[in-house]
């Protein structure tokens, strides 16, 4: 459950769950709090999709009773010659890249908190994951994965590492403090990296405003912001 929420510098509210999270914790969040997890959490990515979903191939362990928290995540880690594991930094990997999965998946796996980086599209979180009980929450940057891996106590297990390969594979981990991510959304769907987009958009036209327009121009370059240029 969550903490006593006193907010952090700068108006931040930060709190600490207890994993599985439970609706109560997830409808406490608002859009900016900084979140740590305690508990156990497991990895998923396109390849444990691709052979969950995709080729319908049962997990050894039902993933519901695992954790309801995903994290898109290929960590760094290695298998040393007598089983055991080394873990270090726990990156987060881009999630707009697995949205397809998105339906599909929480009918399986129960998850109630999506762990990843950038978030997700309005369309996902308004037709995924509000239906579903579920939030995002964002990592801060490539340089906080040595951080979070410092939050693992332990590595409980590891499911499809053959079939997969370390990237791919199912790595469930015990953390403490796993931290600090971002609510990214929220239980009515609204996205703080959308909210944020917004309001930078409104200013950037009046920031170029007073320039004069380029006389020349690249093929395939634009001057309206509203141009999709591939």
């Amino acid at each position: 459950m969550a903490d006593d929420g006193k907010s952090a510098g700068g108006g931040l509210r930060h709190r600490r769950l207890t994993v599985p999270v439970s609706d109560e914790d997830l409808r406490d969040l608002k859009l900016g709090d900084i979140v740590y997890l305690d508990g156990v959490i497991y990895t998923g990515r396109e390849g444990m999709y691709q052979r969950y979903l995709g080729d319908r191939a049962e997990p050894p362990v039902p993933l519901a009773e695992i954790s309801n928290v995903n994290f898109h995540c290929s960590p760094a880690a290695s298998v040393n010659a007598d089983g055991t594991f080394n873990v270090g930094a726990v990156t987060a990997t881009a999630s707009f890249r697995f949205s397809k999965w998105l339906d599909a998946w929480f009918a399986k796996s129960g998850c109630k908190l999506i762990v990843g980086k950038g978030g997700m599209s309005p369309a996902d979180y308004r037709d995924q994951l509000v239906p579903n009980g579920a939030l995002y929450l964002t990592t801060v940057g490539y340089g906080t994965g040595a951080l979070l891996g410092r939050a693992i106590k332990r590595v409980v297990d590891v499911h499809w590492l053959k079939e997969l390969g370390i990237a791919q594979a199912i790595w469930v981990f015990e953390v403490e403090n796993f931290g600090p991510l971002i609510v990214e959304s929220d239980m009515d769907g609204n996205s703080l990296f959308e909210q944020q987009a917004a309001l930078v958009n409104e200013k950037v036209d009046a920031a170029y405003g007073d320039l004069k327009r380029p006389a020349l121009a690249r093929y395939g370059e634009t001057t309206n912001r509203k141009d999709e240029v591939v």
